[in-house]
This record gives C-alpha cells, sequence and structure tokens, in this order.
C-alpha cells in the first residue's frame, strides 16, 4: 500500500524552516506519511510581493517577535538555537547542494547538519568549509560542493523556485498534500493529518 505524500517546501535561510526540518523525519514516520524535500529560494518570491528583503527585516516589530517566538518553539521542542548576528545568511550554495544531495541517502542529514551549524551554532553558512563539513559528516561525496556549482544544477534550483512560485508559496517552511498548502511550522502536523485522511 502506497503511503500518503507530503512535499516539504525549505528555506535555508528560514528560521521556522529549521524548526520542521529537524522534526519532519521522526513526525512523518510515526504517521506513516512519505515526505518529498524541496530546497527553493525565497529571495525571488519575495521580489515578485514586491519585498526588498525577508520580511523579519522589512518589518522589525514583526522580526523581534520572530526571534523571541523562535526561542520559545526550540525551548518546547527541544532544539538547540542561537539568535544570529547576521540574519538572513545566504543559503544559495546550501540549496544548490541539497538538490544534489536529497538524491541520495545522505541528503536529509546535510539539509540538518546545515541547519544546526545555523540557527544552533551560529556559523557563516556561506562559507565552503562549513559547507564541506555538513556534507562530510553526512556521508557525501568530496566532490557534491563543485557539482552543486554546475549549469545544469543551478537551473534545476531556479525551476524549483519557479514551481514552488506557480504552487502558491509564499514563505517557508510550506507542505503541499496534492495542491493543499500548509503554510509555517505550526502546521506541519496538520499537513501530515491532512495527508493520512485525504492523501
Amino acid at each position: 500500500m502506497t503511503k500518503p505524500l507530503v512535499d516539504f517546501w525549505f528555506e535555508f535561510a528560514s528560521t521556522y524552516s529549521y524548526l520542521s526540518a529537524m522534526r519532519l523525519p521522526g513526525a512523518a514516520a510515526a504517521a506513516g506519511v512519505s515526505i518529498r524535500w524541496h530546497p527553493f529560494l525565497l529571495g525571488p518570491i519575495f521580489a515578485a510581493q514586491g519585498l526588498p528583503d525577508s520580511p523579519f527585516k522589512v518589518y522589525p516589530t514583526k522580526g523581534r517577535y520572530m526571534w523571541r517566538d523562535m526561542q520559545r518553539r526550540a525551548d518546547q521542542l527541544g532544539l538547540p538555537f542561537r539568535r544570529l548576528e547576521k540574519f538572513p545568511q545566504n543559503g544559495l550554495h546550501a540549496a544548490r547542494i541539497a538538490q544534489l544531495a536529497l538524491q541520495q541517502p545522505g541528503g536529509i542529514a546535510f539539509c540538518q547538519n546545515f541547519y544546526l551549524a545555523e540557527f544552533a551554532e551560529g556559523h557563516d553558512v556561506s562559507d565552503p568549509d562549513v559547507l564541506g563539513d555538513c556534507a562530510a559528516r553526512a556521508g557525501l561525496t568530496e566532490d557534491i560542493l563543485t557539482r552543486a556549482n554546475m549549469a545544469d544544477n543551478k537551473l534545476a534550483l531556479r525551476h524549483a523556485t519557479e514551481i514552488a512560485r506557480e504552487q502558491g508559496l509564499f514563505g517557508a517552511p510550506s507542505f503541499l498534500v496534492g495542491t493543499e498548502l500548509f503554510w509555517g511550522d505550526d502546521r506541519l502536523q496538520d499537513a501530515l493529518d491532512w495527508a493520512v485522511r485525504h492523501g
């Protein structure tokens, strides 16, 4: 019997995507749901909405709330969390790596390693050494950083971002069950429950 399916769309610069990425594998397994992971870039989507930067930067009050909310939710979920001095960080290269990594067993581990380096340890995640360490600890081959920057893979990420926009995504994390959209880490369980009932 085929398991219900949820498409998980995430942005490496997204604080709330961190919370979802760290707990989704366990939550999905408990619910009996399969997950497809999709890295994408929010920058072009924000730009199409007329936003020059993250809404948490454009609207400082919203940003202050987000950092406090993130600390509360991380504490509740038992996840380490550190407020970043520079936000949002540049997750472009990580997203390109994830495009390839998620085609092999170490893909999810890479994504989780990256999020921990960013939001638990406060590293500059655009640093190739940080990316290389995240990949190595996930068991990925050393050449993945080079392959990630090849033209066909860059195009694949741009295409994924366009698909996200066409499907109506406007933020991350987002969960799609067919055409049913659930936005935000606090909708993770709702998405899994919907997939079980309607998948």
